[in-house]
């Protein structure tokens, strides 16, 4: 049974940075597909970053400033986020891909970032 369980939200103020965490059970990080996306209030779910192998992808509104990466060892998913901003305010899900269909999702984390 896959499971992804999100963690690091919190609290920051605008210019910090926060690191989630998804820890995955149930399948492989290092050959799956898998990926952040955030839900802020009021607004439809929209795709933050995708990593797969060795490949990453990333949202216009994000790119530059955040950085998904694995920890195989770990069997877990990062999203580094550096200089973040009000609209960055969000419910973050980290999503596994199977067959083209975001499949399995976590429960969510959330990151709060004042002005």
């Amino acid at each position: 049974q896959v499971r992804l369980v999100e963690s690091g939200g919190g609290l920051v103020q605008a210019g910090g940075s926060l690191r989630l965490s998804c820890a995955a059970s149930g399948l492989t990080v290092s050959i799956s597909v898998l990926a952040w996306f955030r839900q802020a209030p009021g607004k439809e779910r929209e795709f933050v970053a995708r990593i797969w192998t060795g490949t990453t992808y990333y949202a216009d509104s994000v790119k530059g400033r955040f950085t998904i990466s694995r920890d195989n060892a770990k069997n877990t998913v990062y999203l580094q986020m550096n200089d973040l901003k009000p609209e960055d305010t969000a419910v973050y899900y980290c999503a596994r891909n199977m067959y083209d269909r975001w499949s399995n999702w976590g429960q969510g984390t959330q990151v709060t970032v004042s002005s």
